[in-house]
């Protein structure tokens, strides 16, 4: 073998040992053998489905419950809350992370930009207020949330430094075609905005959770021609009772769409 060809198999075998190295332990374990531990805001916790309880609103109709009745994993643990923002994941969220966590995943970032309160204001006024209140949202996104994120991402490589770490984002909330939206009569401008915010911070969240070196999965695949107000919506509008559900995925949003998107990333 010539000095050329020996230089040329060295470098091939040490980048083949650099990948397996760089590989999560979950990649080359069965499933039925992983710890999985899910984390987040409402949207993980599984707010808008039925059987929530507790504070956290936890469902285990949430996408996290359905991957663990469909996988059955060594153990499962759900710490999701909703109401959730970056601060309080740090604060309350991390402790059942350890080097033998083989799967996390989460939504996180939705409530740091005041979701709740940006949606039911353009419920609530006119068109320009609510382009107006989206815009206030943006401005936290653009100055406040790499910050916040990257530390979160910090703190959960931190906590479970063998973990796969699957970020999911959010879905584009309406459907901008329908004349009549719901009762708040949301006009096709708010759906715009709101719409408009929503995919800058999946943007936002996508490039973080690159660079924190965690997988990230889009929703928005998953469900497109399935927002409020088209014929077969797979989130909630506006709800009464309760109250809490508006805005969330409903059953077949977390098992046709955020199921599906975290099936995908991990395979």
């Amino acid at each position: 073998m010539s000095r050329r060809t020996t230089v040329l198999a060295c470098l091939v075998m040490s980048t083949l040992l650099s990948i397996v190295a760089a590989t999560p332990a979950a990649a080359a374990t069965p499933r039925s053998e992983w710890d999985y531990v899910a984390l987040g805001d409402s949207y993980s916790s599984g707010v808008g489905a039925s059987g929530q309880t507790g504070l956290c609103l936890r469902s285990p109709n949430g996408y996290p419950g359905l991957w663990n009745a469909a996988n059955d994993p060594k153990s499962y643990r759900s710490v999701a809350c909703g109401g959730a923002t970056t601060q309080t994941l740090r604060s309350t969220q991390l402790w059942p992370l350890t080097s033998s966590t083989d799967l996390v995943t989460l939504t996180i970032g939705g409530n740091d930009v005041g979701f709740a309160s940006t949606v039911i204001t353009c419920t609530l006024s006119s068109d320009s207020k609510c382009a107006a209140t989206v815009a206030s949202a943006m401005q936290v996104l653009r100055t406040e949330m790499t910050a916040k994120l990257d530390g979160t991402y910090a703190d959960i490589r931190r906590e479970a430094p063998n973990a796969r770490v699957v970020v999911l984002g959010y879905p584009i909330l309406f459907d901008e075609t329908a004349v009549n939206c719901g009762i708040g009569g949301m006009s096709i401008a708010k759906r715009k905005s709101i719409n408009g915010g929503a995919a800058e911070l999946n943007r936002l969240i996508a490039a973080r959770a690159a660079a924190a070196g965690f997988t990230w999965s889009d929703v928005t695949d998953e469900f497109a021609g399935h927002g409020i107000c088209a014929p077969t919506p797979w989130l909630n509008g506006l709800t009464v009772i309760p109250a809490t559900n508006s805005f969330h995925p409903n059953a077949a949003g977390y098992r046709s769409g955020y199921l599906p998107a975290l099936n995908a990333a991990l395979n």
